[in-house]
């Protein structure tokens, strides 16, 4: 696992592959475990203006994809700075592999940041721009950078103001899948890509977490991030309000259950972990089931059941409800 793509030098501007940030030189790298990133006792308003106490304490274990879901103003950006080191936290601290991560020139040769609108330069090509990156770095993946170029569609002859939103994005991923750096932050990656690119990029995402490398995505599209991630955490007017496995997730929540029988439906108002019953028809009903299954199940093996279909709640329905009630 070496380099980065967006690592910031003196003298490469820093919007290459990212929207901002201070030029650090490089430092030797340093082998660390344990957690990717994390922080440490920073309260909410070191993420969103908010009254109230709270401490925001996110954990990014390595070898996994790891997804924030948020409204605009949830604190996600805020987060995002806090991990590249462009933003200094108000309490508590912020680390990246167990540096400090206001140490960008520690911190930076060890991860690869792809900005939501990525800029670059404008008179260089594309191939020169991934040469400049292969040459700022530590090391590069030439063999699958080029590999990454033919799958993503790449034409790396044009200069840089000739890309198209999806084309800038596209040369921001190249580079940062390829630089094999331990953690990869993705915001908003896929803005500008087609499916079929879409599509791409989830199976480097999936070629990534197969190497050891953490990717911490931030996105909109609640579809992509159950296809490519293992764990989301959930922010909510700068809390971290959850962090879990996303079959975890669904456990947790409500799960929809529509039974059919050959007579009369069984009266299930009183069993446990069952709630909002509703008769659909003369011999079927839809019920939400909240808690262990097996009081449910007991009930029903006395029933004639003809047929069972239960419905997992979606991440999209999850997320929607945290935000159903008041805010912290």
């Amino acid at each position: 696992m070496r380099s980065r793509a967006s690592t910031f030098v003196d003298g490469v501007p820093g919007s290459l592959v990212g929207d901002e940030g201070p030029c650090a030189r490089r430092a030797e790298p340093e082998a660390r475990n344990g957690p990717a990133r994390r922080f440490h006792g920073i309260p909410e308003q070191a993420l969103r203006p908010c009254p109230g106490p709270g401490r925001a304490e996110p954990e990014c274990r390595t070898r996994r994809g790891i997804r924030i879901p948020r409204p605009n103003g949830a604190g996600k950006s805020t987060t995002i700075r806090l991990i590249l080191g462009l933003a200094r936290p108000t309490g508590g601290r912020a680390s990246v592999f167990g540096q400090d991560a206001r140490d960008v020139a520690m911190t930076h040769r060890r991860l690869a940041y792809v900005p939501a609108d990525v800029v670059l330069w404008p008179q260089l090509t594309g191939a020169e721009i991934l040469e400049l990156l292969a040459r700022t770095g530590p090391g590069i993946d030439r063999p699958y950078r080029d590999e990454l170029v033919r799958r993503f569609e790449l034409d790396l002859s044009k200069p840089g103001r000739a890309y198209s939103t999806g084309n800038r994005q596209k040369v921001a991923l190249v580079a940062a899948f390829a630089s094999r750096a331990p953690l990869l932050v993705l915001d908003e990656p896929t803005s500008g890509l087609d499916p079929l690119m879409e599509r791409e990029f989830q199976r480097a995402v999936g070629e990534a977490r197969d190497r050891g490398q953490t990717v911490f995505l931030s996105s909109h599209q609640l579809s992509e991030v159950e296809a490519v991630c293992d764990r989301v955490a959930i922010l909510r007017g700068g809390r971290l309000v959850d962090v879990a496995a996303v079959a975890d997730l669904r456990r947790m929540h409500r799960t929809e259950v529509a039974v059919s029988f050959a007579v009369e439906p069984p009266d299930l108002s009183r069993v446990a972990a069952v709630e909002a019953v509703e008769v659909t028809g003369p011999t079927s009903l839809r019920f939400t089931l909240t808690g262990p299954p097996g009081p449910v199940l007991q009930a029903l093996s006395a029933a004639d059941v003809t047929s069972l279909a239960v419905r997992e709640p979606s991440l999209e329905e999850i997320f929607l409800g945290y935000y159903g009630g008041p805010r912290p």
